[in-house]
């Protein structure tokens, strides 16, 4: 019986220490590391290149003017339609006329008490003061026929098309616009810039306008304003063009490409399969080596070239010349991953 239990004491000491031991070696901390990613690199050097910016934009009628006369009432006639062609000084609606002719009567009267005054002025039969607000009735009255006048007979301010009408014969006029006058033998587009060209954008520079309708034609357009300001949040600035149209084969509304040659500048230029573009946004960036470990920056893609493409910092400063670029393995980095970099 001792014999038996001198075995199972043995026993359970052996058990004790083997959890014991297991248990120590469990909470032992861990001593693996994580191993660096072979990576190939190449310096960052910039090139001198020919630069050409293509940007997109949707023409607009170079002058659009909603036709809205000042004076409410009903329209007595329009003389256009959706479509119609009209030369500067044409005539486009007619409202009613009743506050003119009243304004006319009134003016009428007016002009033969200023009449009748001025010669007892001239007799020296009335004052000064008299002869002087008598005159500024009459005044004041001749310029309301005017105001009146343009908003009753309303004509065209420049040769185009009529693009809209809102209203027809004997309806009430109650503010929105009756008609919209587009001009269309001239266009404008505007541009947004990427706010690192703005040095070489300058008013009167040639562009070049495509259309995917005409594939094989060009039209010419000419930057008639570069706008002062750049907008903070898109980092870029605009440029009015001006785009003649005497064959009116392009019209407002239609998505066209701009193309400006800026001349040779210097860039800097990587392999296009090196930039990489952030999952679920359009955002790009590439890896450059900081020593042994990776860094990430964020670019805006230029120019391409065949298999190369011009790159820019979103940070100015964040990349320059010198810099080592990861060209190979930068598939598997994050930003701070550790780099072994082989030849």
């Amino acid at each position: 019986m001792n014999k038996i239990l001198k075995v199972a004491s043995i026993v359970l000491a052996i058990s004790v220490l083997a959890a014991c031991g297991g248990k120590k070696e469990q909470n032992a901390p861990s001593t693996t590391k994580k191993e660096a990613e072979k990576v190939k690199v190449q310096e960052i050097k910039s090139q001198r290149i020919a630069k050409q910016l293509e940007l997109s934009s949707t023409l607009e009628g170079y002058e659009t003017m909603n036709i809205s006369p000042s004076i409410t009432g009903h329209i007595e006639h329009i003389y256009v339609e959706v479509g119609s062609r009209v030369s500067k000084g044409a005539m486009l609606v007619r409202m009613d006329q009743t506050q003119l002719n009243t304004t006319r009567i009134n003016l009428a009267s007016t002009k033969t008490e200023l009449d009748r005054v001025t010669a007892l002025k001239a007799s020296g039969s009335i004052s000064e003061q008299i002869y002087d607000q008598t005159k500024a009735g009459y005044d004041q009255l001749v310029e309301t026929e005017r105001f009146q006048e343009e908003n009753t007979f309303v004509k065209a301010q420049f040769s185009g098309v009529i693009s809209a009408k809102n209203y027809e014969d004997g309806e009430m006029y109650t503010g929105a616009p009756i008609l919209q006058l587009c001009q269309i033998s001239r266009l404008k587009a505007i541009i947004n810039i990427p706010e690192s060209y703005f040095p070489l954008v300058k008013q009167g520079m040639k562009v070049n306008v495509n259309s995917d309708i005409y594939p094989d034609k060009v039209f010419p357009a000419t930057i008639e304003i570069v706008y002062p300001t750049i907008d903070p949040t898109s980092h870029t600035f605009q440029a009015k063009l001006s785009i003649p149209n005497a064959g009116e084969k392009i019209r407002p509304g239609m998505y066209v490409r701009a193309t400006l040659a800026l001349g040779e500048i210097d860039a800097i230029v990587v392999p296009y399969q090196t930039v990489l573009k952030l999952t679920g946004s359009n955002d790009r960036y590439i890896f450059v080596a900081d020593g042994n470990t990776a860094r990430r920056v964020a670019v805006t893609l230029g120019q391409r070239f065949d298999d190369q493409i011009e790159i820019l910092p979103v940070v100015p400063g964040d990349i320059k010349e010198g810099d080592k670029l990861v060209v190979t393995g930068q598939a598997r980095l994050v930003d701070g991953s550790q780099l072994d970099i082989v030849e």
